[in-house]
């Protein structure tokens, strides 16, 4: 791909790829909002002790397969259909395996309605196999536009039942019914925007070859779960359902803004890195220039919402979340390292070294055991604390690789951080000095982010920060595109 060629897939990439993440994002925020002001905690707290077991069961129905499809840049149609075949057998497997598990994970939690509860939000694994090659596909061609109206008619349609079936007293089964519908729209979605249909072929050449790539992707995959979810057990088991219910919220609170970040780069990028995976140079100036537009983004949002957690808890989901204001101003800072940590393992896979990606990620497991250890017997709190140490280690470890094979590692990383940390600290001086001086939780709500957005561009814009032209120059370039 010429670089001219190359800039442009990459900028059209990104653009869409960031209406599609902040548009279902948005949608996605919106409707959290409305479900949490008619359910209550207990709800959530259902659904969280159910995570592990769907996220643990998706991760073997992908087993990496599509993102070897994509790094290897000249996948023949067996091969996608190898891959659905594959996709579709494994998500069968499974979903017959938790029917038959439901009951005894229902007598683990003591929760008697998680054996129903099971049985059909587990048909998910079915319908998200069905599209999983569809959306690759759509990757692969860099063609985000599809996928951003897929995924767009997919949180409609969830959120809208979703909320009509909350109002109309289903409970917990609201949530159900979100997902379900959500992810049948958008999977039918990707089948009509892709315009492939699978043959039913199975290499077992062609799979050997991907699996040989996605197996380090897997059992890495595997292991970011379980840590990602083991929490969820632990209060699941030894707490009220209610404090699993505030953990999840202010977790999934935290992972909206950085998973964001996470999604729109990563997914815009990753074919891009893999195209120029064999040019050094070129590599490193695309891969350096995301990890600072990422910190550009990141670290002021997450500071800004811890500081106005209070007007965001208690106007958006009402009195009863009150306990989740503390949990959420540390949740993201657990989350601040996130896309930075993310874009540095990313890079491994883009070039190949799904090993190294395994490798590394196992490096950090004694760190988070300890953390366990240590804070799962004081409460929620000091779990979400252990959160903070814990990815600020695993930034530095994340970015050690490719600092040692390219020479931009932690600490050159963190060099380029420091203009924005600068900026981000003189916003967040602005915006508690208003929060003292106004105490309208209304007026805190709207004039907090307004004000902390001017002073952080104001700054940025003394420091003389490329990123500030560079978002700039992405705003005009989206204007043009939607002919304004």
């Amino acid at each position: 791909m010429h670089n001219t060629s190359l800039k442009l897939a990459a900028t059209k990439g990104i653009i869409w790829s960031a209406v599609d993440k902040f548009a279902v994002q948005f949608g996605q925020f919106v409707v959290s909002i409305l479900l949490a002001r008619i359910l209550v905690p207990e709800d959530f707290g259902l659904i969280g002790m159910l995570a592990i077991f769907i996220a643990l069961s998706q991760t073997f129905i992908e087993s990496g397969l599509g993102i070897g499809l994509i790094q290897r840049q000249d996948s023949t149609d067996v091969d996608f259909s190898t891959v659905f075949v594959f996709n579709l057998a494994v998500s069968s497997f499974f979903y017959l395996l938790l029917f038959i598990a439901a009951p005894f994970i229902a007598m683990f939690f003591n929760q008697p309605q998680l054996t129903d509860l099971i049985k059909v939000l587990g048909l998910n694994l079915l319908i998200i196999a069905l599209a999983i090659v569809q959306r690759t596909k759509l990757t692969i061609a860099i063609d985000f536009k599809s996928i951003a109206k897929s995924n767009v008619i997919g949180m409609v349609v969830g959120g809208v039942f979703g909320v009509i079936a909350a109002r109309s007293g289903y409970g917990v089964w609201a949530l159900v019914i979100q997902t379900l519908l959500g992810s049948l729209a958008t999977s039918v979605s990707l089948w009509v925007f892709s315009n492939w249909s699978p043959s039913i072929a199975f290499s077992k050449k062609s799979f050997k070859s991907l699996f040989g790539y996605g197996s380090k992707l897997l059992i890495a995959g595997l292991y970011a779960q379980i840590l990602n979810n083991v929490y969820n057990i632990c209060l699941g088991k030894f707490y009220p359902t209610a404090s699993l219910g505030y953990y999840t919220r202010a977790k999934s609170f935290a992972d909206l803004s950085a998973g964001t970040v996470v999604s729109v780069t990563l997914q815009a990028t990753f074919p891009i890195l893999t195209a120029v995976q064999n040019d050094k140079e070129k590599l490193v100036s695309i891969y350096s220039r995301l990890i600072r537009m990422s910190a550009f983004i990141i670290i002021p949002l997450m500071t800004l919402i811890a500081l106005l957690a209070k007007p965001i808890v208690i106007l958006l989901l009402t009195e009863k979340w009150v306990s989740l204001i503390p949990l959420l101003q540390w949740m993201v800072f657990a989350r601040i390292f996130f896309p930075m940590s993310a874009l540095n393992m990313n890079l491994l896979n883009a070039v190949g070294r799904s090993d190294l990606f395994l490798k590394v990620d196992l490096y950090k497991l004694p760190l988070t055991i300890l953390a366990m250890v240590i804070t799962i017997p004081l409460g929620i709190k000091a779990m979400i604390i252990g959160h903070v140490v814990t990815s600020a280690l695993a930034f530095l470890i994340n970015a050690y690789l490719p600092g040692k094979f390219y020479g931009y590692g932690p600490i050159q990383q963190l060099k380029d951080m420091v203009p924005f940390f600068i900026a981000t600290i003189g916003m967040a001086i602005s915006v508690f000095i208003m929060s003292n001086f106004i105490d309208n939780l209304v007026a805190q709500l709207f004039l907090g982010p307004l004000l902390g957005l001017v002073t952080y561009l104001f700054i940025c814009w003394l420091l003389k920060l490329e990123e500030l032209i560079e978002v700039w120059e992405l705003v005009l370039k989206f204007k043009i595109k939607l002919g304004f």
